[in-house]
């Protein structure tokens, strides 16, 4: 069998894979900041997260995942100053910020259900682990590498050795970057803080009692409190997007190991942007950012069509986003269904020579696009039909494309029916018709070629 190999940005080469224990990896990924909806390229973090997982289970291991939901400490500026983003969200719509944050976590999952990913195995909440990051920030201030300042507590980074030893970029292109966002009490700019304190006078909506003073956490400290209470020693892989590594997962790794003497992850995996017209990154600061039910659903595509343009693309490179990308995967997808039901319905054997190769595509630090060649090689090839469809969905384990129909036969008559009565202007009768597709278990949304059914 071919050895998993995985690109590790700490050390900037293609590795073996050897977790710290034989058949159990703990796999951490950084997740949403529920102060708005997700947009594609958020989703694409974890559509190569999810990929990644699926790959390890393949390779036989059990994994561990836990995903944390920030709903607390991310200031809008990313560093150390400007307005948490929760509480901006709770402005913004005239909600608590307990309101914003339940409802943008609701539509992720939302999200990453229609894109067949798996959820992670623990979903844990910043604001249910406030306690676990005091307890590591007072390990902190007990080895003397924070100080206090009028807005909060800050960890010093001058105090840690190589901090740039996950960027691999000089120390002066740090301290360059940290200066966008000034504090003049801070003695280094890269510099962060550890825990926030509330405004003089103010009482914020999320704040909570600390040996240093009322307040809130920094966003970097969430993860590693998190990450250290639910993994332990079963640190193997953290993974998040590009723009992690010089800020966020850079100072997570020097709280974590200057609190616990110890290696934090071994393995640091990051996939590349998704980019607009122009090369432009997606991003919500920039009023650009579009979402999986505004550029995909809505239009009548499958979101696995988003899945599948994203497939075509090895995670470390930058994907584009175009409505005829979109388009075209969405045929592909369309075709590569037909293929697979023209096979028919009797099941033979894996082949394990389509198999073997199959799976050194995705060993190649999860080489997708090699693997999906790999899938219309096969479907070519003269494997009889019944070896095609075992090995098609022993493929559908990563692929999770939805090759083999699940959508009963039954719910797919009443969405047809459904979208007569619409075209019909029989409203009320398409309204019962989407009533009893949803009582069964399935959602049903608008698009223009007609009714999307979805499971739950």
């Amino acid at each position: 069998m071919a050895t998993l190999k995985l690109y590790n940005t700490l050390t900037r080469s293609l590795e073996d894979f050897k977790p710290r224990f034989t058949d159990e990896v703990g796999l951490y990924t950084c997740g949403p900041t529920v102060y708005n909806f997700a947009h594609l390229g958020n989703l694409r973090a974890y559509v190569f997260e999810d990929i990644l997982k699926r790959v390890l289970n393949y390779n036989g291991y059990q994994v561990k995942h836990v995903m944390n939901i920030t709903d607390v400490g991310h200031l809008v500026g990313d560093g150390n100053i400007g307005e948490d983003k929760i509480e901006a969200g709770a402005t913004r719509e005239g909600k608590t910020a307990w309101e914003v944050a339940e409802f943008y976590t609701q539509s992720f999952k939302k999200d990453i259900a229609a894109l067949n990913i798996i959820p992670p195995t623990i979903w844990a909440k910043a604001t249910d682990y406030i306690e676990d990051q005091i307890k590591l920030i007072e390990k902190l201030v007990d080895k003397g590498y924070t100080y206090q300042t009028s807005d909060g507590l800050y960890f010093n980074t001058a105090k840690i050795e190589h901090y740039n030893k996950l960027s691999h970029l000089p120390l002066e292109d740090l301290k360059e970057g940290a200066r966008v966002e000034k504090n003049p009490e801070k003695i280094n700019p890269t510099d962060f803080a550890l825990w926030k304190f509330s405004p003089l006078g103010q009482k914020r909506q999320m704040e909570w009692p600390s040996p240093w003073g009322v307040g809130f956490p920094g966003w970097h400290i969430e993860c590693s409190a998190i990450s250290l209470s639910l993994l332990g020693e079963h640190l193997d892989i953290h993974c998040g997007g590009i723009d992690h590594i010089n800020v966020h997962h850079t100072n997570e790794i020097a709280q974590s190991e200057a609190a616990t003497s110890q290696k934090f992850f071994d393995y640091w995996m990051h996939n590349a942007f998704l980019v607009i017209a122009g090369g432009k990154k997606m991003a919500k600061s920039e009023a650009n950012f579009l979402t999986l039910d505004s550029a995909v659903i809505s239009h009548g595509i499958d979101p696995l069509a988003y899945r599948l343009a994203l497939l075509n693309v090895h995670y470390r490179k930058p994907a584009e986003y175009t409505p005829e990308i979109i388009e075209a995967a969405n045929n592909a997808l369309e075709h590569l269904r037909n293929q697979v039901s023209d096979l028919g319905t009797e099941r033979g054997e894996i082949d394990s020579v389509w198999q073997e190769k199959f799976l050194g595509a995705l060993n190649d630090d999860l080489n997708t696009p090699q693997a999906l060649a790999v899938v219309s090689e096969m479907l070519k090839s003269s494997l009889p039909n019944q070896d095609k469809l075992a090995t098609i969905i022993d493929f559908e384990k990563v692929l999770a494309l939805d090759l083999i129909s699940e959508i009963p036969a039954a719910i797919t008559k009443l969405a047809q029916e459904r979208d007569r009565a619409r075209e019909n202007k029989d409203y009320a009768g398409a309204d019962k018709l989407r009533q009893e597709i949803e009582g069964q278990g399935y959602s049903v949304k608008d698009g223009s070629a007609g009714s999307i059914v979805m499971k739950k």
